[in-house]
């Protein structure tokens, strides 16, 4: 198929190279994402320590805290404190070690012990920050790719509601027991009609999150005397300089009283959620306290800021109407407020958008792979090996990072690399072999990756069970709701892979090596 043959065959031939070159990149985003629908609670899969009952309703922050960070980060310039959450039922401690880097510890917040340190960056250090980032930091060049998979989702999504004709049609057409191509067809057109207004809007928010890294002209028009002005003016971040005369630190809990009070004043009742203290054990110290928005859909940048050494409020910022947007369009993608139908719905949401794209590259592979042979064109068979390490080998390598972690010991170390960062390792390797394995093997590598993943799936179970004894009965008897899931949605995911290996070598068996996609479909490329 050629462009410029019709405005609907061009939108066709748009629909179907965009897909085939960035359908890798977003199956790995969206993947990733719809992992971090759930970061908390693998968060607790991996980190055992902070597999606690939920928290009390009343904290003392100057008891259970404060003595912790004074003797672990008394040099730090900030300290930041999240508090603890149904979901993360730990107090979080965050500061800068100049040796170690960033460094994050966890309190009981029922008894004020320090848990320890559980080695693991878990889902909200590692999977979280590669759905927006690839851990690709330099120029930050994985922002960018991520924006322009972003914007090439757009671009699908708009040219595929183009090109099909019977999109009403299609919303109600599956035939699984239809040959393998048929099926797979129809399963695309499904998940993309019936997702299409969930996949829009996630791609969109996406975009408008990172707006200031793509369009970075809108500070400097906007706020001519630099970074400092726009954070003070649209974030509310108040700052001064360190005096450098040591001073106590005021009661945290006298402030976080107070800030609740000023809130409800002020018509916006809510809780705090994090304390970030800057020069500590200074005269000139300052405490940021921030409001939750567990309960709303923005995600508001709220904040007070108290003068850390007497306690005096210095500085209070709302959420402007015009940051509301974006703070909304924020919030609206990363479903930090507390509903669980629909975190449910988005996690469905985003393994549907894997389900159409992994789908679209495989009609496109398979509708082209015995003419590419014919011709001595690796296309197809380039495309196939990256789908199958986009798909299959990505769960591969998702399923190695959580086994590394329940085999690994704490104390881990190799060439300078510590636990944490061997749990990332393994990732990528994984993910590289599988890409290899999909190469070299490209007639048994669905099935083959399919059925590994469904092994490690169930392996990572037993696993859990062994090195914590947190069965999944267990887990929830013992209040560990987030433990127990974790556990039955791998083994979802094994029964899942089973059932895909299956039906593909089926369909592999009773189809010749030669069979295409139906002539109508069989145009293009």
């Amino acid at each position: 198929m050629e462009p410029g043959q019709g405005f609907r065959r061009s939108m066709s031939w748009l629909h179907t190279w965009a897909g085939v070159l960035l359908g890798g990149l977003l199956l790995a985003i969206f993947w990733t994402g719809s992992l971090s629908v759930f970061d908390r609670e693998i968060d607790r899969w991996m980190q055992p320590g902070t597999r606690l009952a939920a928290p009390p309703e009343q904290l003392s922050l100057d008891r259970l805290v404060l003595p912790h960070a004074q003797r672990l980060a008394a040099g730090a310039p900030v300290w930041t404190i999240t508090l603890p959450t149904p979901r993360a039922p730990a107090l979080q401690l965050d500061y800068q070690d100049p040796q170690q880097g960033p460094v994050r510890r966890y309190i009981n917040p029922h008894t004020g012990e320090l848990i320890t340190d559980q080695g693991s960056w878990g889902g909200t250090r590692f999977i979280f920050p590669f759905h927006f980032s690839l851990h690709l930091g330099w120029r930050s060049i994985g922002y960018w790719l991520v924006g322009i998979a972003g914007m090439g989702m757009l671009v699908i999504l708009t040219s595929g509601v183009v090109a099909h004709r019977k999109l009403f049609a299609e919303f109600f057409t599956f035939r699984p027991r239809k040959r393998l191509q048929r099926s797979m067809l129809d399963l695309h057109n499904l998940t993309g009609v019936l997702v299409l207004p969930f996949h829009f809007v996630i791609t969109l928010s996406g975009l408008v999150i990172f707006y200031l890294i793509y369009f970075p002209g809108i500070t400097q028009a906007l706020y001519p005397q630099g970074q400092a002005q726009f954070q003070l003016e649209a974030l509310g971040t108040y700052s001064r300089p360190a005096s450098g005369m040591a001073a106590d630190s005021a009661s945290l809990d006298t402030m976080l009283t107070s800030a609740k009070a000023i809130w409800t004043d002020n018509g916006t009742p809510g809780e705090s959620y994090l304390v970030r203290i800057r020069n500590p054990g200074d005269r000139n110290a300052l405490v940021e306290i921030r409001r939750s928005f567990a309960n709303e859909v923005t995600m508001n940048v709220d904040r007070l800021t108290f003068d850390g050494a007497t306690g005096a409020l210095l500085h209070q910022h709302s959420t402007a109407p015009v940051a509301g947007v974006q703070r909304f369009m924020t919030g609206l993608h990363f479903i930090q407020f507390d509903h669980w139908t629909l975190r449910w719905l988005y996690f469905a949401g985003g393994l549907s958008g894997c389900v159409l794209i992994g789908t679209g590259l495989l009609f496109w592979t398979g509708s082209r792979r015995a003419r590419h042979e014919r011709q001595g064109r690796i296309g197809a068979r380039l495309v196939e090996a990256l789908s199958v390490a986009a798909s299959a080998g990505l769960v591969i390598a998702t399923l190695a990072f959580f086994i590394a972690n329940r085999l690994l010991p704490l104390d881990s170390e190799v060439i300078g690399n510590r636990r944490a960062a061997l749990e990332g390792w393994a990732f990528y390797l994984c993910w590289l072999l599988a890409l290899a394995h999909a190469m070299l093997c490209p007639a048994h590598a669905w099935r083959r990756q399919l059925q590994m993943a469904a092994v490690m799936a169930v392996s990572a179970v037993l696993l859990n069970w062994l090195t914590t004894a947190d069965h999944p009965l267990r887990s929830l008897t013992a209040e560990y709701s987030g433990v127990a899931g974790m556990d039955l949605m791998l083994l979802v995911l094994a029964g899942f892979c089973l059932l895909t290996a299956t039906r593909i070598q089926r369909a592999h068996r009773s189809m010749p090596a030669t069979a295409g996609a139906p002539r109508e479909e069989r145009q293009g490329a």
